[in-house]
């Protein structure tokens, strides 16, 4: 089906509001990405969406929009249950809390540059990476990983891996209330059991960055960024047990869409009422998975600080190794907004689209009230990524949401295709990068070309007004599953 679309400004894109639509469709976006989208379903998703039960505002995709399950990734959709609002796992994704976590130090490039090779390889081989990834030495007892699943970052704290006011920087203080691990099937528990602390595959990542260049010196010194500084990003999620929780749901929302009398354009917007059982126990599960990954990237960042350590023959009050932010995108979640001049309590998805909190928002943490939540948006192995700060005009247009990375514009056979004959490692050892990766094939899939450039992406947030750059950061190293 062919989607009508119409050009609002430089960077907003309207698809009106026809058919079986009950709102219209918001894209941010330049026009090159505009006539790409128009050849792929991206844009007919975000149609489908705006066809959902209680959607409030307009379906709205990020510029890094491109294909995923039911929705597109990059795409914010929210919920009245007041008005029949539903959730839909499509809207969350497969790898539920996927998200991102910045780390700065103390340290200057130069200062890590001739341990380089030796601080990559013992990430490598301290944060276990790929396709099945397993810890030899964390196994949970089932007792304990429903703790896990409860309790998220503050379990990995209380039991020694990190700080506490690593908490006072994560999102939700790195726990979703409401979680119950009672409704997270065996299986689903199963595969998690030994996955805490490991990255998993495709686009998961742990990079050692520098700080390249600062857009915004005011709130670069609030974040504790300056230029030449060594930080490190954690890119991973839920592994095998947020996987497993949404494929365990989408078979109990499919019977629950018949059930309810939920018109689907595409059975993978499989969904069910917010005040439904089955509506409510998916996002008691879901909340748990959401924990398991903020327990996950809590367990990393351990490891990280104790391998920095160990190399370089320093103690953590040298490296002063500390928690910028920890950030999902792939979310529901219970929030406040106005809408219509008044005050809702609405369920926000985020699949593939990073929360992005003004200043002074009570769950903006209070070091950052004065410039915003930090947004921390990924970009390529061979490129670049950035931090910003969310903003008010975020808030009140786009539910306080910002896209989450560059998005793909290879699928994975496609870069597999283009990688062939290249020697991606070398050419990046080249330009000083240093790459490590479970398999070959996880390179190829994850080559640069396989990305927009996160730069263009950046800059339409930046000149839509829905995230302030703050940080240009730049690869070094890179751990891949």
């Amino acid at each position: 089906m062919s989607v009508k679309i119409e050009q609002i400004d430089a960077c907003r894109w309207r698809i009106p509001r026809e058919g079986d639509m009950r709102t219209e469709g918001l894209v941010f976006a330049d026009r090159a990405m505009i006539e790409v989208l128009r050849k792929e379903q991206a844009l007919e998703q975000v149609r489908n969406v705006a066809t959902l039960p209680g959607i409030v505002g307009p379906s709205i995709a990020m510029p890094d929009i491109h294909w995923g399950y039911g929705f597109p990734i990059g795409g914010v959709a929210a919920f009245d249950p007041d008005q029949g609002g539903v959730v839909s796992p499509g809207g969350v994704g497969y790898d539920i809390n996927c998200g991102v976590r910045l780390l700065r130090s103390e340290l200057e490039a130069s200062d890590v540059r001739p341990r380089l090779k030796e601080l990559a390889d013992a990430l490598f081989h301290n944060v276990p990476s790929g396709v099945g990834s397993h810890r030899r030495d964390l196994k949970l007892s089932v007792q304990e990983e429903r703790k896990v699943l409860r309790d998220g970052a503050r379990w990995a704290v209380r039991n020694g891996f990190g700080r506490a006011e690593d908490l006072e920087h994560i999102e939700e203080g790195g726990a979703l209330p409401d979680a119950d691990p009672e409704v997270v099937s065996d299986r689903a528990l199963e595969r998690g059991r030994d996955q805490l602390g490991t990255l998993g595959s495709g686009n998961h990542f742990l990079e050692v960055q520098v700080v390249e260049e600062i857009e915004d010196a005011q709130a670069a010194a609030v974040l504790g960024l300056f230029a030449g500084q060594v930080t490190v990003s954690i890119h991973t999620g839920s592994r095998g047990l947020g996987y497993q929780v949404c494929d365990d749901f989408i078979r109990v929302m499919l019977r629950a869409a018949a059930k309810y009398g939920i018109a689907l354009p595409d059975r993978q917007l499989c969904c069910a009422p917010l005040t439904s059982p089955e509506g409510r126990q998916y996002l008691a599960a879901m909340a748990g998975a959401a924990n398991f990954a903020f327990a996950n990237r809590q367990l990393i960042t351990h490891w990280v600080r104790e391998t920095f350590e160990q190399v370089l023959g320093q103690g953590p009050a040298r490296l002063r190794i500390g928690l910028i932010y920890d950030v999902c995108h792939n979310i529901a979640k219970w929030e406040q907004h106005e809408v219509g001049g008044r005050k809702r309590r609405l369920c926000v998805h985020r699949k593939g689209a990073t929360r992005a909190f003004p200043p002074r928002h009570p769950e903006t943490p209070a070091l950052y009230r004065d410039i915003g939540q930090p947004v921390l948006i990924p970009g390529d192995m061979g490129r670049y990524s950035y931090v910003l700060v969310g903003t008010p005009a975020a808030f009140g247009e786009t539910f306080g949401s910002t896209c989450h990375g560059a998005g793909r514009v290879l699928s994975r056979q496609a870069a597999k295709k283009q990688a062939r004959g290249q020697n991606t490692e070398a050419e990046l050892a080249a330009r000083g990068i240093l790459v490590r990766a479970a398999n070959r094939a996880t390179v190829a899939e994850e080559i640069p070309e396989a990305y927009k450039d996160v730069r263009e992406v950046v800059g339409i947030v930046a000149r839509a007004g829905i995230g302030r750059i703050v940080a240009r950061l730049r690869p070094l190293a890179v751990i891949k599953g």
